[in-house]
């Protein structure tokens, strides 16, 4: 295992990535054919619930906070709400290791808050979010699975709605990579794009001749 701590690596990263001109401002809402995430959600178990949260939680406009992703994450695991990690974790089979600093939990708390910044494009935020969750790394368990969900809370937050996340999803990224923290948000940004191409074909095509 590396004595690395890739934590660090993407905390340097993260304020390399000009995030406010990565991608521009998306025109909202996004609405979708399908709902992808949820097509997604269906093949992995704790899941559905946790996105039926994340659901209600936007319709009811809630601020994102790290009680909300531990909740999701607690519902994902099935269990009851988990506290921060209390110790080094983790990833891709100990190539990546995320040490635990007396600050890293008020780090974390202070990456979730900026999400709402509105001064920097929602694709943009959203992708930030995941690979905050990813690289945090802040409960023992379930940081993809809730990497995943917190992007859909950021989005669907200000009407963005994706039909094909998968390619988000399933990729991993490395906490060392700036370009492909930029290309994420770039990958995010396009998929809300042809999500509303798409969304626009269908309903034109459905539209009664006059």
């Amino acid at each position: 295992m590396t004595a690395t701590d890739h934590l660090a690596v993407w905390q340097r990263v993260r304020e390399q990535v000009p995030w406010r001109d990565v991608v521009p401002h998306p025109v909202t809402p996004v609405p979708a054919v399908r709902d992808g995430y949820l097509d997604f959600a269906r093949r992995r178990p704790g899941l559905p619930e946790a996105y039926d949260d994340v659901r209600a939680q936007v319709a009811a406009g809630a601020i994102l906070t790290p009680d909300l992703l531990a909740r999701w994450n607690g519902i994902t695991r099935d269990i009851p709400a988990a506290g921060f990690r209390r110790g080094t974790a983790y990833a891709k089979n100990g190539r990546e290791r995320y040490a635990l600093h007396a600050d890293t939990e008020k780090r974390f708390a202070a990456c979730v808050a900026q999400a709402a910044d509105r001064d920097v494009p929602v694709t943009a935020r959203a992708a930030r979010l995941y690979l905050d969750v990813a690289f945090f790394h802040p409960f023992d368990d379930g940081n993809a699975r809730l990497a995943g969900l917190a992007l859909q809370f950021v989005l669907q937050r200000e009407e963005v709605h994706l039909d094909e996340p998968e390619p988000i999803l399933i990729a991993v990224r490395r906490a060392d990579d700036a370009e492909g923290a930029a290309g994420l948000a770039r990958l995010v940004h396009g998929i809300a794009g042809a999500t509303h191409r798409r969304w626009m074909r269908v309903t034109s095509s459905c539209r009664p001749c006059r």
